[in-house]
């Protein structure tokens, strides 16, 4: 690929060869112009892999070795602290001074060390100690409590981010409008909290920043000081920035004074790399600063030192869809490299099956398991991952979160479940009495545990023991074990899993949980995996799961439960293969979730494969790269797809995944995926449209495009459904729903021509009788249900196995 200067806006000067010497040794122009800019504001638009770290702290080490600043005149501010250790780390060994002593560090360090040293007028108790989140939880429960008021109504958690929301737009108690009741009491409960600080000394991590902001914006002596005294200002990750951190940055550089004074600002970032709206990051606050600060220097780091010309012109060509940018171009004297991957698969455990043999070649091939990572846009993703890796016996990480199986919500549905099996499983007793929160505090469970300690009977046994009114909280945890037990008779697995997730709570405390929808994935998530296990295991979809020692008893020499009739009981139980033990799927499915929950988990500094969200993999690299689950309404999530905004971001998402390969990068999507225990018929993901199609390799053929079968028939209905307008652009690009409310895989508007015209409501076909797919070839129709384009059936096609089909869309020809 051709190198080739940055062209820098407002007339600046494009940037010169560097000299090769001392600390500006090998770098390129753009890197030797960001190091070497004059002292005024200045943007740099730092690319993926452009050596960003570096650039960063070259031009503090250039700074000081030139004497045009001491150490105390530099403030850098970075996102993490890791990130700001690595910065000091890196002076150390450029220059022989004792950097230590710097304001280097994260926005709330620094933000911290402020106030220690202005504790007196920042009327605060010189030892203010600092809350972290579930601290400041705590904290808000006790003025709940003291203001007498319902916590299911003002949930302590939901307050916190209230009220951590108010701070990060720079607003007290007095600065909040309450129209209504509920947002009036929400900001009583602000004030009484901020009392509640005030009297014990301490401060949460948003007060941080606003008492700082604060103490400055109010102190135009204190104000000044800092102004003169920190010349140079360097920030990092600036697209990450939120509301009150770039004003707080503006009470110690004003734009108006910036520049003019001699103060250099250096605002460093990635507008394409901004992921984190969710957090309150502002991506225009890049373009906010070049306007404010009326940068006249804004220098593009965009020669890459990480990837291969596929995978940047990839890249390259994706984000330049989205039109909210500041714009560049990243590029490589690498050379192509290897071509982009593409993989299209029937199912997501196929996908998976797939994803492990290519990594196994990989490995062989000479590449660490270390450097292969899969990626994917939602953390219930991993799942059907894990238990491949899981299978094939392959260690793993996940990596900036747990397992699936250890994840909380997951552990408490399990929990739940345990119970249903063994309500004497005290563990699992301990881990649910009170979650959802039903009252039942400490004192309460520690006079249940004397009780079953004196009786040695379990904790279940012993609810009757503790009496008053902590004793009938008790026993109405127990009976709702009892009654979910009574109402998951009979059921089959996934059946059970939904009712326990209801009855329990779970489902309605992650419903009303601010962070809640990606816990409600992972609950969804288990059910599909109780589905594929029963269905791998042999007991059948629709096996009756009992609790085993309800099977026990009485059991028949040829498998069957007395008492049960033969079909229900042969469905419901299995024999172990090893010991003829008969037990029921629950029964089975949780020792396999036991099993896999502590089997395969990577030791410290053993050599594994990388499992991540696309969130969690920003800053990181890898020599090769899968981006798994590519399909509409996945990635893009079906939450972006609602406004512009949101695809821009998911776009955004997607660049950061790629630019994660150095050497090798697959993409991967499959036809159909399992979503809360049902069969989901896939879109494929619009990037694939939006890459240019020379950096590709389909390593399945690109006619199945959409997929084939009923996706691919699917796809032509809502291409060619009247009223669709394309939201991708003009051209030969699929039409997308015009529907922004709609998720993208909700059923299409199918044009009349192609509702079927029969006779009666389904067309003549019939229940047992044979059936003719243009796909799948010859069936048997099992099912039929519901009527004119809401009629679908489910066929056995033999091989190909059950496939639900829906009838309008699907060509089913009876067969005499």
């Amino acid at each position: 690929m051709n190198s080739h200067p940055s062209d820098d806006l407002f007339g600046a000067p494009a940037a010169v060869a560097a000299p090769q010497t001392g600390l500006l040794k090998n770098l390129n122009p753009e890197q030797y112009a960001a190091v070497t800019a004059p002292a005024e504001p200045a943007l740099i638009l730092a690319g993926a892999g452009s050596g960003k770290t570096r650039v960063l702290t070259t031009r503090i080490a250039w700074l000081l070795q030139t004497g045009q600043v001491s150490p105390g005149g530099v403030m850098a501010v970075t996102f993490t602290n890791k990130a700001a250790k690595e910065m000091i780390t890196r002076l150390t060994t450029m220059l022989p001074v004792n950097v230590r002593g710097m304001w280097i560090g994260t926005f709330h360090g620094l933000c911290n060390r402020f106030l220690r040293a202005h504790w007196k007028l920042a009327g605060l108790p010189q030892g203010f100690q600092i809350l972290d989140a579930s601290d400041t939880v705590s904290a808000i429960k006790r003025v709940i409590k003291a203001m007498k008021l319902d916590e299911e109504r003002y949930v302590p958690k939901q307050v916190s981010w209230f009220i951590a929301g108010a701070k990060e737009d720079g607003q007290r108690p007095g600065d909040i409008e309450a129209w209504d009741e509920q947002t009036k009491t929400q900001v009583a409960i602000y004030q009484a909290y901020e009392d509640q600080c005030a009297r014990e000394g301490v401060v949460d991590f948003a007060e941080l920043m606003l008492r700082s902001y604060e103490l400055l914006r109010d102190n135009l002596a204190l104000r000044q000081h800092y102004q003169q005294r920190f010349r140079h200002i360097l920030v990092d990750e600036f697209q990450d920035t939120n509301k009150l951190q770039y004003a707080w940055l503006k009470m110690f550089a004003p734009p108006g004074n910036a520049g003019g004074s001699g103060q250099s600002v250096l605002a460093v970032g990635d507008d394409d790399q901004s992921i984190y709206a969710f957090r309150g990051a502002r991506v225009g606050n890049m373009a906010d600063f070049e306007r404010e600060y009326r940068v006249r220097n804004v220098i593009k780091l965009e020669q890459n030192y990480r990837s291969f010309g596929n995978i940047l012109d990839a890249a390259n060509e994706l984000i330049s869809r989205n039109s909210k940018r500041l714009g560049k171009t990243l590029r490589t004297e690498a050379g192509p490299g290897e071509p982009v991957r593409v993989y299209e698969q029937a199912s997501d455990f196929a996908e998976a099956q797939w994803l492990i043999e290519e990594a196994q070649a990989l490995h062989r091939g000479g590449i660490a398991r270390a450097e292969i990572a899969v990626l994917y846009r939602s953390n219930a993703q991993s799942r059907v991952i894990e238990s491949a890796l899981f299978n094939a016996g392959i260690p793993y990480r996940v990596y900036g979160g747990l397992r699936f199986f250890e994840r909380k919500e997951v552990k408490d549905a399990l929990a739940y479940l345990r119970l249903i099996e063994n309500p004497h499983d005290d563990t699992s007793f301990l881990r649910v009495v009170n979650f959802p929160a039903r009252g039942i505090g400490a004192r309460t469970i520690e006079l249940l545990q004397d009780a079953a300690r004196s009786s040695g009977r379990s904790l279940y046994q012993s609810v009757g023991a503790v009496a008053g009114a902590a004793g009938a909280k008790l026993a109405g945890f127990a009976n709702l074990v009892d009654s979910t037990r009574n109402l998951t008779q009979g059921l089959n697995l996934r059946k059970i899993i939904e009712e326990v997730l209801e009855t329990s709570g779970l489902n309605e405390f992650y419903r009303n949980d601010k962070d809640g929808a990606e816990r409600l994935e992972n609950l969804g998530e288990l059910i599909n995996a109780a589905e594929a296990f029963v269905t791998q295991e042999g007991f059948g979809r629709d096996a009756v799961a009992l609790p085993v020692d309800e099977l026990s008893p009485g059991t028949l020499s040829d498998g069957r439960a007395e008492g049960l009739p033969a079909a229900v009981a042969q469905a419901a139980v299995t024999p172990d293969a090893e010991t003829g033990e008969i037990i029921s799927p629950l029964a089975a499915f949780l020792t396999h979730a036991a099993l896999e929950a502590g089997d395969n988990q990577a030791q410290a500094g053993q050599d594994a494969i990388q499992l991540m969200t696309v969130h969690s993999a920003k800053g990181l690299e890898f020599d090769a790269v899968f981006i798994t689950g590519l399909e509409e309404g996945l990635f893009p999530h079906e939450n972006s797809l609602s406004d512009s905004d949101g695809l821009e971001e998911e776009r955004r998402l997607m660049y950061v995944a790629i630019t994660r390969a150095r050497q090798r990068l697959y993409l991967s999507f499959c036809q159909t995926r399992m979503l809360h225990g049902q069969t989901r018929y896939n879109i494929k993901s619009r990037f694939f449209d939006e890459l240019p199609e020379s950096a590709l390799k389909w390593l399945t053929p690109k006619n199945q495009g959409f997929g084939s079968g009923y996706a691919k028939e699917y796809q032509d209905a809502w291409s060619r459904g009247s009223g669709l307008k394309s939201m991708v652009g003009a051209g030969n690009r699929p039409a997308w729903n015009s529907n922004p409310q709609k998720a993208a895989w909700v059923e299409p508007p199918v044009p009349a021509a192609m509702v079927k015209k029969v006779d009666d409501e389904h067309g003549g076909l019939r229940v047992g009788k044979g059936v003719f797919h243009t796909k799948f070839g010859e069936g048997v129709l099992v099912t039929l249900e519901g009527k004119g384009q809401d009629a679908r059936a489910q066929v056995n096609f033999g091989r190909h196995g059950l496939k639900w089909l829906a009838l309008s869309v699907a060509k089913l020809t009876p067969i005499d």
